[in-house]
């Protein structure tokens, strides 16, 4: 076994995880939304926008933590992609990538990617059962 099989297995993000990470990262847009609004409306709709989609994302998952069930967990990967994306040059077509709030975005597009790159994809997100 090589020392990078022994690195994926023993440090991926596993569905149940990974749905943690979605809901508070939908939370902390929205804090940011609410924060932002008034001071920089741009950055404010971008946030309220950003979390809009991980939030959606999230409820349409078919993980842990999904209500709705509509997404594959595969395809979420995807999405979170253009998410991180977004949210990366978001503040570049909303116009305030050179203002504080944009540091904001690069970070959170830059934790996406790392959360993109460590969780387990191919994982089995059925729900343990209770017997």
């Amino acid at each position: 076994m090589a020392m990078t099989d022994t690195f994926s297995t023993s440090r991926a993000i596993s569905p149940a995880q990974h749905a943690v990470l979605d809901y508070g990262v939908a939370a902390t847009f929205f804090a940011m939304g609410a924060r932002y609004r008034g001071r920089n409306n741009a950055a404010a709709a971008l946030a309220f926008i950003n979390g809009g989609m991980v939030l959606g994302m999230s409820l349409f998952t078919d993980y842990p933590g999904g209500v709705w069930r509509r997404i594959s967990f595969k395809t979420h990967g995807i999405l979170d992609g253009v998410q991180a994306a977004l949210a990366g040059i978001g503040p570049l077509l909303f116009g305030f990538a050179g203002e504080p709030e944009a540091k904001a975005f690069y970070a959170q597009a830059t934790s996406e990617v790392g959360v993109i790159a460590m969780t387990d994809w191919s994982a089995n997100t059925d729900m343990p059962s209770l017997s």
